[in-house]
């Protein structure tokens, strides 16, 4: 029976604490080593959100306005000398020699003005100076007999004297007996209307038979000559332009009448001025046009090569910032932190602009800087890309 009892009786294993124990500290590592782990993962994962929060953005710095720059305007196309001839005296038009077009020579007589009231107080100026001859000869010939009588002693001083008077104030008369005829010899000259230079007849604003009176300006004139052998293409500049346009020696234009054909024209002056009103200097060119190629009147678009402003600095346009106070760039200051500049944009070329202020030749301005960068945001910068 005892041995009975052992068997039925609870042995302890031996080695169970043993193992018991083995297992509660590889549960204990594996939970520390999970812990450890879950807390060096969330360690990471937040150094690596902050460092994800910093942008790199890529830094250029302004550069220095070397380019020429084109600027193209409006122009207008003269003749060298525009001519618009008016009558001088009153008539009736006889007949004209020329119509538009037609090339004349300096002093050609372009029309005839029949001038019957001019012709006739020509003849009365004319009686009159015979008039005035006369009485002055025989003025003269009393004058001298009245003074062999004074030396005789037959007449008085006094006599004399009105002898000599009357002679003079005719001779005076005669003078202004001629001086009278002469300026309606000179009207008469005027009933003969001719080209005052070479050039080309462009308007015949009358025709034969028409009252003429003389004109002024503002009245239509009877007709116009250019000379077309030269012409003049006046631009009007912008203030801001005015001063680099003086050293502009040429220039070159283009109009509607031939397509993709360029003309040159030379620097002539400029009004000296800034036209209150519109802002520009009128500035003068000229151009040959001996080939007859171009006309008076025509529009010209006009190119004008403007030296680099050396002051100016250049960002390409992809630097720009379009904030609600204006235009503006992102600076990285020297603890790389965002400093946000307003500017001024002097010219504006398309893939570059020129700033006239706001930013220095020494500032670390970001290209294509994320619309999110604010003022004081801290930003990596990426290294310098390969060339």
């Amino acid at each position: 029976m005892a041995e009975h009892d052992d068997i039925l009786r609870y042995h302890k294993p031996r080695r169970l604490g043993l193992w018991l124990a083995a297992a509660a500290a590889v549960f204990l590592i594996v939970l520390v080593t999970g812990v450890v782990g879950r807390v060096n993962a969330a360690h990471r994962l937040r150094v690596e959100t902050a460092a994800s929060a910093i942008p790199t953005v890529k830094v250029i710095a302004p550069s220095a306005a070397t380019q020429a720059r084109e600027l193209v305007l409006p122009g207008a196309v003269k003749a060298y000398y525009e001519a618009p001839i008016y009558a001088q005296v009153s008539g009736y038009l006889q007949h004209w020699n020329t119509d538009i077009g037609a090339k004349v020579k300096a002093g050609e007589v372009l029309a005839s003005i029949a001038t019957p009231n001019l012709d006739q107080e020509l003849a009365q100026a004319q009686a009159n100076l015979a008039s005035a001859v006369a009485t002055e000869q025989i003025d003269g010939i009393t004058a001298r007999r009245w003074d062999a009588m004074r030396a005789g002693d037959a007449v008085s001083q006094q006599d004399a004297d009105t002898k000599d008077a009357a002679y003079t104030a005719a001779r005076a008369a005669t003078l202004a007996a001629r001086a009278t005829v002469a300026g309606f010899v000179a009207q008469e000259g005027f009933k003969r209307i001719t080209a005052p230079f070479d050039g080309v007849v462009t308007a015949r604003n009358t025709d034969i038979g028409a009252l003429i009176t003389p004109g002024a300006p503002g009245q239509t004139p009877l007709f116009v000559v250019d000379d077309m052998s030269r012409l003049r293409i006046y631009v009007n500049v912008p203030e801001s332009d005015a001063a680099k346009v003086k050293s502009v020696r040429s220039a070159s234009f283009t109009v509607d009448e031939y397509p993709g054909r360029v003309f040159t024209a030379r620097f002539a002056a400029t009004s000296g001025a800034i036209d209150p009103q519109s802002g520009t200097l009128l500035v003068q060119f000229l151009a040959d046009n001996a080939a007859g190629a171009l006309q008076p009147g025509d529009y010209a678009q006009v190119t004008l090569k403007l030296p680099a402003d050396a002051r100016a600095l250049s960002l390409p346009s992809s630097a720009l910032m379009f904030r609600d106070s204006g235009m503006a760039v992102a600076e990285v200051g020297p603890d790389n932190r965002v400093v946000i500049k307003p500017i001024t944009i002097g010219r504006d070329l398309g893939n570059v602009v020129q700033i006239a202020s706001g930013i220095g030749k020494d500032d670390r301005i970001i290209d294509n800087p994320p619309d999110s960068l604010e003022p004081g945001d801290q930003v990596d910068i990426a290294p310098p890309s390969p060339r």
